[in-house]
This record gives C-alpha cells, sequence and structure tokens, in this order.
C-alpha cells in the first residue's frame, strides 16, 4: 500500500469507510475478495523468519500422500516461536511450530525450494526434509502408521540430499525412526540413515508414549 501512496493512516479511513477490509495490523483485503492460500502465505513469509511448508503438506504437495483430506491441513515451520494470525487459521486450517531440528552449521535454507510452477516467495521442503520433519511429527499428533506409510513412497530420496541433513540432525528420536523404517523397508537409503544412527548416539533403545498414548519404541538399527 505505501509503494501505491497509501499511508497507514490512510488505510485505516479506507477501512472505516467500507473501501478495504481490516484483517489485522498491516494487513488488508478489498471487499468481496477471497484470501488465497499461497497469496496469504506469501505475506507470512514477510512477517515470520523461515516460514515454511514442511513435513507430512510439503509431502503432500511433492506427490506422496496416503488420503486426500476433506479439507487440507497445513504443517507450517519456522525459526522463531510465534502464533498465526486469526484472520489465517479461520481461513486455512494450519498448525506451525519452531522445532529446531538442524544444528546452526546447516546452511540456511537447505532443503527448502518454491515448487516448480509455486509462488516463489512459498518455500516447500524437498522430500528428503518433508520426512525428517513427518518423523519429528511423530507422537506429536502424527501416527507411526501413516509415518509409515508415506517413508514407504520414499524410496527415490536423493542420498546427497539426506545425508546433508542427517548429519546436522540433532534429535535422537527422528534419526533413529529414519533408520528403523528404512531397514525395515528395505529402502535404497537404508545404510546411509543406519551410519547416522549409529553416529547420533544414545542408547540402545529410545522409547517414548506420545500424546496419542501410541508408544514408540525405536532399537538402534
Amino acid at each position: 500500500m505505501e509503494a501505491r501512496g497509501l499511508s497507514a493512516f490512510r488505510g485505516s479511513a479506507l477501512a472505516r469507510s467500507g473501501w478495504l477490509v481490516h484483517l489485522a495490523r498491516g494487513a488488508y483485503m478489498l471487499p468481496g475478495d477471497t484470501l488465497t492460500r499461497d497469496g496469504c502465505l506469501a505475506f507470512l513469509s514477510a512477517q515470520l523468519p523461515g516460514l515454511h511448508v514442511g513435513g507430512k503438506t510439503a509431502l503432500a504437495w511433492r506427490g506422496v500422500s496416503q488420503n486426500i483430506a476433506f479439507r487440507e491441513h497445513l504443517s507450517l515451520w519456522g525459526d522463531t516461536p510465534r502464533r498465526l494470525p486469526e484472520w489465517f487459521t479461520q481461513a486455512f486450517a494450519a498448525s506451525y511450530q519452531s522445532t529446531q531440528l538442524f544444528d546452526d552449521a546447516l546452511p540456511v535454507g537447505f532443503g527448502l525450494q518454491p515448487l516448480p510452477a509455486g509462488d516463489p516467495r512459498v518455500l516447500v521442503s524437498v522430500p528428503e526434509r518433508a520426512m525428517l520433519e513427518l518423523l519429528s511429527d511423530v507422537g506429536k499428533g502424527q501416527s507411526l502408521a501413516e509415518a509409515r506409510e508415506l517413508v514407504e513412497g520414499l524410496s527415490s530420496l536423493r542420498e546427497k540430499v539426506l545425508d546433508e541433513l542427517l548429519r546436522h540432525t540433532t534429535r535422537i528420536k527422528v534419526v533413529r525412526m529414519a533408520a528403523m523404517l528404512a531397514s525395515g523397508m528395505r529402502l535404497p537409503w537404508a545404510a546411509l540413515a543406519s551410519q547416522h544412527s549409529e553416529r547420533i548416539g544414545g542408547g540402545s533403545r529410545w522409547v517414548a508414549v506420545g500424546r496419542t498414548g501410541e508408544r514408540i519404541d525405536l532399537r538402534r538399527v
């Protein structure tokens, strides 16, 4: 709006007179317009550092999914703890987290790319990163059974990319689960995941009970 000569004061005045709809501080829309998913994500990307589409949503957008949801749920990740604005969550089912899976040595933006025909401002995890984000969510509302089904469809992961991500992954659960699932399904990248499972250490057995009550029992592969 400022680029078009409209000050914040003028924007507020236009909203009061009905020429604009005020969504939140600094956010307006034209009356009768419909919020678009990618347009809103592009807007939020300028507000939330590191915002990207990750986990199960990123896999689905890149063609790896099991079930078609009646209403898409967006799994969003970012660098800092924030709450998604109410106007956005009213229009789109979404969750946001700032879980730090990787150490600070991982190059900024590694494994994040826009979709080939998508908005270049909307970053989406590549399959290798999305898988690790998905495994991080197991026990936090994401079932292990569904994660296993999704990982089964990831036989063609790029080992160079996966190796770089696993090298910087700090969560024992994520690395060990990747190794366990890949070995159990004899996926081509199973040996690589097992190497990193050994590298990251931890006890010979990792057990936890998720929020849903599901028991997760991971043995070192």
